[in-house]
Formats: C-alpha cells, sequence, structure tokens
C-alpha cells in the first residue's frame, strides 16, 4: 500500500485494488470521504472506481448511509482461492507437520456468515478418529473453530449476528443462549483459543486457535478434534502451544 501512495497507485488496476484493500480491512462500511482521504486519490477517481466495483459485485453500497462493504462477488473470489489447488501453498506442508507431531486430524478453515467452512483438512492414523472433508460446512456456534473466529469478530459485529441468528441444540451441552454465548465468545477471545466440549457432536471435543494477520485480525482458524474415547478435552488443550505456532507460520504466510 505505501509504495503504491508514493507513486500516486500506478495504473487504474492497481487503483482498483487499493480501494479493495481498503474496503476488506475495515471492520465496518466505509465512505468515499473516508476512502479519499485515506488512499490520497482525487474524490472523483474513487467514486468512478467504487462505481466499477459495484457494478461487477464486488462491494456493496449501503444507500441509506452512502457507505461501501464487501460484496458476495468478492467473498466468493477469497473462498475459491482457498479452496484452489492452482498454487502452491505450504499450508499443506504445516497442517500435515502438526498432524504428524500432535497424532490428531487438524483443519484449516474460514467463517462464513454463522458457518465454519473447512478449507483443508488431514486426518491422524488413528483409526477412531471424526471424518470430516473439505468444503463441509458446520455451525459455527459449537465448533471450536467457529468459536475462534465468532470471538475474535469486532464486538458490535459480533453482537449483531448473534442476536440475528436461532441457534439448534445438537447436543446437551451445545450453547443456544445468545448471552451466554456472547459471555462465551468474550472468554475466549481472552484466552486466544477455543474449545468444543462435546458441543456439536456427542463423544467429540476440540481445540482451536486463530490464524492473525499482521494487523492482528483473524483471518482463518487452525482446529483438531478428536473422539474423547480415546483422548480428553484437557489433553487437546496441553496441544494449544504447538497449534499456536502452526497459526503463526501460517499467519506469517497469508500476511
Amino acid at each position: 500500500m505505501n509504495s503504491r501512495r508514493e507513486n500516486g497507485h500506478g495504473s487504474a488496476l492497481n487503483k482498483a485494488i487499493a480501494v479493495l484493500e481498503l474496503i476488506t480491512a475495515q471492520s465496518q462500511a466505509v465512505g468515499l470521504p473516508d476512502l479519499t482521504a485515506k488512499l490520497g486519490l482525487p474524490r472523483q477517481t474513487v467514486h468512478r472506481i467504487l462505481l466499477q466495483l459495484e457494478e461487477q459485485g464486488l462491494i456493496i453500497r449501503d444507500a441509506s448511509r452512502d457507505r461501501f462493504y464487501v460484496g458476495p462477488k468478492l467473498s466468493r473470489l477469497a473462498i475459491n482461492a482457498l479452496f484452489s489447488e492452482n498454487h502452491n501453498l505450504p499450508t499443506r506442508v504445516i497442517l500435515r507437520q502438526l498432524v504428524d507431531d500432535i497424532q490428531e486430524s487438524c483443519n484449516i478453515g474460514i467463517l462464513d456468515g454463522m458457518d465454519f467452512v473447512y478449507l483443508d483438512r488431514i486426518e491422524c492414523d488413528w483409526s477412531l478418529r471424526a471424518h470430516m472433508e473439505a468444503g463441509r460446512h458446520v455451525p459455527a456456534y459449537c465448533t471450536s473453530g467457529g468459536k475462534i473466529l465468532l470471538a475474535y469478530l469486532p464486538e458490535e459485529l459480533r453482537r449483531d449476528l448473534i442476536r440475528l441468528n436461532s441457534f439448534h441444540k445438537h447436543t446437551e451441552r451445545t450453547i443456544t443462549d445468545p448471552d451466554r454465548l456472547e459471555t462465551e465468545c468474550i472468554a475466549i477471545r481472552e484466552r486466544g483459543y477455543s474449545t468444543n466440549d462435546q458441543e456439536y457432536t456427542n463423544g467429540i471435543a476440540g481445540v482451536a486457535m486463530p490464524i492473525l494477520d499482521q494487523s492482528g485480525r483473524a483471518i482463518a482458524a487452525i482446529a483438531c478434534h478428536a473422539p474423547i474415547a480415546r483422548t480428553s478435552l484437557d489433553k487437546l488443550k496441553g496441544f494449544v502451544p504447538k497449534i499456536e505456532a502452526s497459526a503463526e507460520a501460517l499467519g506469517h504466510y497469508w500476511s
């Protein structure tokens, strides 16, 4: 971003990318005056770019406040890029090293509304294990990966998501009360990791850590879970330092 500002952002493509980078970096919708000031570009130039991006569905304008936020097409592009095998990412190497180290199945996922979506997953060698596949959507409010990402959302956005959704009780341990879920998210944020104590599936426990970018924003989560018939939640908690190291390695790559 700094190099682009120094040369006036260069081409029209560079300017459009700079606008998208700034919009996606915000925790809430942003208006034309703020974008113009932060980008150091003429107001009419930014306005023209915003209209073009809106036409393509990459951003959406909140007409009531004349502010812009991420559009569905941009979200789909981001998810497709993470799922794509058309690149040479070290993420699977990092995930494989973690699985080999702790001998439990691990996954990487992102938040999609109130769902946690598995981007990648590597199974352990134990015959007794929980089977999940990449691409699967699971409820964020009762899985360790989903809860850690909810906890790291901006507080106002998280409260709105919790308030506007209803929660199905998958097991006796599922948190369905909005106030209790908000309290749980605050506690998770304070300790830096989340747990799943048989909240989605009876007999399955898990822990998760956020994958943070350079600004400290959670862009994904790395989690492991296992059947309690073979292990325990306390034992999984003992893997938190190793999961954290893997999360930091992934964060450095994605940043």
